[in-house]
């Protein structure tokens, strides 16, 4: 694997390398295919999957979309009626249920080489972060992680240090493997016409590792990864019993999903679930309401594509401010409850 690189705080730049690798683009992508890792729960389509399929179509070729586990099928048949979808292949066995890369990784192999896939495409999730590494090693090819845009069928724009520089990327692997940020990229929208379903090869691979359980923390509130709201709390709200009595009013007002920032979780003060950032969650929503948030680099990374961010710090030059459309300067501890009150009179 070898990298070209050009770098950008404002932008991205090219170089003629990459635009002579794009203009050789279209005449190559009839050629080749790309394979969309989709996610499934409880038989439904992971929501963040439905990006992936549309990050898919931007490489020009055509996308196979891949479903494993028990439930597969019943999925298959909704993935095969979506926008850009021209063939859905399903491993219909348990043994994929719970995602273990240790088969899972072994059965992408054996359609990769199938189907004549160039490139591979996955959500930039904990089951995407799991399942390339060993992917890639198995192919002998360097993943491309954290995509933001797709040039090219090999220039690739991703974010490094904290997102403070956006770098483009060209990869000279013959199978190119990407995880994508599902926040810079569309849903994929339901298909007038509807792809076929083929069975996939499946190699039963047995898994070194076994499953033995999950502790899942179950919330009631919108999905943090999807939500069209968050309230975000951070260090300033000082300890639990504070977060809890000022983000959870806040966030049933506004109807929003919370979540906190590093600081806060390591603090004790929010579960691990909740954190939004560089090594948290990163999310996009219509709104982000930022309290008590010094606003780190780090934090930022997880939530400066919202469309709207607004930040209540008492620290009239926190970096959050930079970042923010609507500030207020102000106890949060006063001004917190005030919001939350004229929220909850103008419903």
């Amino acid at each position: 694997m070898s990298y070209i690189c050009t770098f950008s705080r404002a932008g991205i730049r090219s170089s003629p390398s990459l635009l002579a690798g794009r203009r050789t683009f279209a005449s190559t992508s009839r050629l080749r295919n790309t394979l969309a890792i989709l996610e499934h729960k409880d038989g439904e389509l992971i929501s963040r999957s439905l990006n992936v399929l549309t990050a898919a179509s931007k490489l020009n070729k055509p996308v196979t979309a891949f479903l494993a586990g028990s439930a597969s099928k019943g999925v298959a048949s909704k993935v095969a009626s979506l926008s850009g979808v021209s063939k859905v292949l399903v491993a219909a066995n348990a043994a994929y249920d719970k995602n273990l890369p240790e088969n899972y990784a072994p059965l992408l192999q054996e359609n990769i080489k199938k189907e004549g896939i160039t490139h591979v495409v996955t959500s930039h999730s904990a089951f995407g972060k799991n399942m390339v590494p060993r992917l890639a090693a198995l192919l002998d090819v360097q993943p491309v992680s954290d995509v933001m845009g797709i040039e090219g069928e090999d220039v690739f724009v991703r974010p490094i240090y904290a997102g403070n520089i956006i770098a483009t990327v060209k990869s000279t692997d013959p199978i190119k493997i990407l995880t994508i940020r599902g926040t810079a990229f569309a849903p994929a929208a339901p298909n007038s016409s509807t792809a076929p379903i083929e069975e996939a090869v499946d190699p039963n691979t047995e898994a070194s590792a076994e499953w033995v359980a999950e502790n899942l923390a179950v919330n009631e509130r919108p999905d943090l990864s999807s939500a069209e709201r968050v309230v975000s709390g951070g260090r300033g709200l000082k300890d639990q019993a504070s977060f809890d009595k000022i983000m959870t009013p806040l966030a049933d007002a506004l109807g929003a999903a919370i979540g906190a920032s590093r600081a806060a979780v390591d603090a004790g003060y929010a579960d691990n679930s909740l954190q939004v950032g560089q090594t948290g969650k990163v999310v996009a929503p219509q709104l982000y309401l930022a309290v008590g948030i010094s606003g780190a680099i780090q934090h930022l990374a997880g939530m400066k594509d919202s469309k709207v961010i607004a930040a209540i710090n008492k620290d009239a030059d926190a970096p959050i401010f930079q970042v923010a459309d609507v500030g207020l300067v102000g106890d949060l501890f006063t001004v917190t409850p005030e919001l939350t009150e004229k929220l909850k009179s103008q419903k």
